[in-house]
């Protein structure tokens, strides 16, 4: 696989059609100048897209473009590179014959930066109901990504990070139940997320140690074995293990402190127990700054932090902040060396 290279265009993934991830695209694209952002081009259906701006009242240039000439059209047009599959979805009607199209927008996006023609990959939301549908059997993006970065057959392991300025959080359990949550948890698993947490923040943050502050599952971290053990033995296990790899791990913190202004002040990421003790923080804290980040791949991706909205899509409504967000954090690990071993 060829190196990602930081000069080349994002690869911005089409998303599902009938929600805002169109309405995003064009607003960002439009205020490309204005906020300089990095180059990008869209992996979708131009006709469709030319449509969407009529819908939203944009007068637009479009561009059929490969991701070799994308940098180049950037300035003038918003780059449109086909993914080989049209489109009928109207705006905040879902149609199920567009899952053929998101997902080979995704795969695309894969290929351009595996191959080196993009720097990075950016997905727009999709909508997972739709594309279950049409038999997509992986819980979202993250499984999805990691499945087209396998090697020999093995996938990595993806880890889910929501970055901002303010907060970055990685929940070690991610779109299952809490009961399934519960049970899936091990030393094992929150050892393994740490390492790519901290080896990810070294890599593209440019942070020489990274500082991780972990998260008990229980009230008050289980409030020395009184309200559940799996503090005092699965997580503070962890803990111990990460240590003696070197990594700054501490914990297991109580979750209602860890977030507050101080207490974020002495760590760089939170690694959670479970989804929603990781999102709702940063969701409060950042809702329209979050960006959605997989570690653990071969290969940058980031997200905007939100869903489809279908019921703002084609309006005008529609906020790009977290697909601005998106793109600039994209740029910023693409160009992030590595510090220098002591």
């Amino acid at each position: 696989m060829a190196e990602p290279n930081a000069l080349a265009p994002l690869a911005l993934t089409l998303g599902e059609p009938a929600g805002i991830g169109p309405d995003i695209t064009i607003a960002a694209w439009l205020r490309r100048n204005e906020l300089k952002l990095p180059p990008f081009y869209l992996i979708g259906d131009l006709p469709f897209l030319a449509e969407r701006a009529k819908t939203l009242g944009v007068k637009i240039p479009l561009a059929d473009v490969t991701a070799e000439q994308a940098v180049q059209t950037f300035a003038t047009a918003l780059p449109v590179q086909a993914a080989g599959r049209g489109i009928t979805a109207r705006a905040g009607s879902p149609d199920d014959s567009s899952a053929p199209a998101v997902l080979a927008s995704i795969r695309r996006a894969v290929a351009d930066v595996q191959s080196g023609r993009a720097g990075a990959v950016v997905t727009n939301p999709i909508a997972k109901n739709v594309l279950y549908r049409a038999g997509f059997r992986h819980p979202g993006h993250t499984e999805y990504l990691a499945e087209l970065a396998s090697s020999d057959g093995k996938a990595p392991q993806p880890v889910m990070m929501l970055w901002s300025p303010l907060l970055a959080v990685v929940p070690v359990t991610i779109h299952v139940s809490l009961r399934e949550a519960i049970d899936q948890l091990s030393t094992e698993l929150i050892v393994s997320t740490g390492r790519i947490v901290a080896a990810e923040l070294r890599s593209h943050f440019g942070l020489a140690r990274p500082r991780l502050a972990v998260t008990g599952l229980n009230p008050h971290a289980g409030e020395d074995g009184t309200l559940g053990t799996e503090d005092k033995t699965m997580i503070a296990t962890a803990i111990e293990v990460l240590r003696g790899e070197g990594i700054d791990a501490r914990g297991p913190l109580p979750a209602d402190t860890t977030f507050h202004e101080a207490a974020r002040k002495t760590y760089d990421c939170a690694l959670c127990m479970y989804h929603d003790q990781a999102l709702i923080p940063i969701k409060t804290l950042a809702f329209e700054e979050a960006v959605n980040v997989t570690l653990g791949l071969p290969f940058i991706r980031t997200s905007p932090d939100h869903g489809t909205a279908f019921d703002i899509a084609g309006t005008g409504r529609a906020n790009p902040a977290s697909l601005i967000a998106a793109l600039r954090l994209a740029e910023r690990m693409a160009k992030t060396p590595a510090p220098a071993t002591a």
